[in-house]
């Protein structure tokens, strides 16, 4: 193995270009299995980049032709990352996870329960159907929910009581800090949050482990307190994409929930989960500008929103598999910003309880707040 080398590129830049181009693997084998289908970073790998772990498209169009490589790993699972031939920085793998190895006590291996993200995060899918993913007019055309499962990789329904088991196994085998849940959208006003309020219960009984759930808004914001009240100790809400011409275009069904009902429920739930507690998923590179994004980001903020920015990355087999991820330049004018908007408003990613923002493998974001710290901000 090559001796190892400081990184060329600062982290940010070299993260947001990973993101965007994603990488070839010498060895597709090392460290914990990609991600393949599903809900979630698919079609990914995790690298540790400074330690800070990161999901990299790895299986995708664009990673195959990523001018990035990373070389086969050394005893100590790490390794250098090339740019057409030059060394620009160096990455590790982590590890794949013990509770890997265990089945339930019906016979199912634990990682069709729920699956690790990132390094210490747990996430499953608790109902891995949706209401809208077999209709060609409604289905968001970047979902891939039901690839998993045909796969044989999951299961459709996880069970409260095998929830519990596999999350007190990942805590006390593998270290795991928090726990995300999210679900398909069911038939139901409701839109998921009875089968996460059941599921977030039996995993609180059994270990105490933060969960965040995430799902649509319900019609009744009664839910919130349901949800909190069941063991969730973060939401979040997923607008995708911010405008609604995108979002018409994109998630036709899902559109049909409109903005002005998103921002509605996030200023009826971050009194009950608490600034910073609740957090919205916006995929960049969907249509939306730079400047329609950072838009709607000083509205979240303003109202404790965490709005958690992440380049889009097509998956294999949807709808948007040949769509082109955004260029890291176009992530740096959004992240840049939005972390000087997150440092006023005293909201990080650090005090997050459980989540995507707090993981934060799927954009540089935090990245970029660290760099807000190093100047003197909150």
């Amino acid at each position: 193995m090559k001796p190892m080398m400081p990184t060329a590129l600062p982290t940010e830049e070299l993260i947001n270009e990973l993101q965007s181009f994603g990488a070839r693997l010498v060895d597709p084998g090392a460290g914990a299995d990609s991600r393949r289908g599903g809900a979630g970073p698919s079609d990914h790998k995790a690298l540790t980049i400074d330690g800070m772990t990161v999901m990299v498209p790895v299986h995708t169009a664009p990673a195959f032709q990523s001018p990035y490589l990373v070389e086969r790993p050394d005893a100590f699972g790490r390794s250098r990352v090339l740019r057409e031939g030059l060394p620009i920085g160096n990455v590790s793998f982590p590890q794949q996870p013990k509770f890997y190895g265990l089945k339930t006590a019906d016979g199912i291996p634990y990682s069709r329960i729920a699956v690790l993200h990132g390094r210490d995060v747990l996430a499953t899918t608790v109902l891995q159907t949706c209401v809208r993913y077999r209709s060609r007019t409604k289905t968001c055309q970047f979902c891939a929910i039901g690839q998993s499962l045909a796969a044989g990789r999951t299961v459709e329904r996880k069970t409260p009581a095998q929830l519990a088991e596999v999350a007190e196994a990942a805590v006390r085998l593998d270290g795991v800090r928090h726990m995300v849940m999210t679900t398909g959208t069911p038939p139901g006003k409701d839109r998921g949050a009875a089968i996460l309020a059941e599921s977030a219960a039996a995993v609180k009984a059994a270990v105490d482990l933060p969960i965040q759930v995430q799902c649509e808004p319900p019609d009744d914001d009664a839910w919130f307190a349901c949800l909190r009240d069941a063991g969730a100790d973060a939401l979040g809400m997923h607008l995708e994409a911010v405008t609604e011409p995108v979002r018409r275009r994109i998630m036709p069904g899902k559109a049909q929930v409109p903005v002005t009902r998103y921002f509605e429920a996030f200023r009826a739930a971050v009194p009950v989960f608490g600034r910073g507690q609740v957090s919205t998923y916006i995929l960049a590179g969907l249509g939306d500008g730079i400047e329609d994004i950072l838009a709607a980001c000083e509205r979240l903020v303003a109202i404790g929103v965490y709005p958690f920015v992440v380049p889009f990355v097509p998956i294999s087999g949807t709808p948007l598999e040949g769509h082109p991820t955004p260029p890291a330049p176009f992530m740096h004018a959004i992240l840049q910003p939005l972390a000087g908007m997150l440092a006023a408003a005293g909201l990080r990613s650090l005090d997050v309880k459980a989540g995507c923002a707090k993981c934060g493998a799927c954009s540089a974001l935090s990245t970029y707040e660290r760099g807000q710290t190093g100047r003197g901000c909150a």
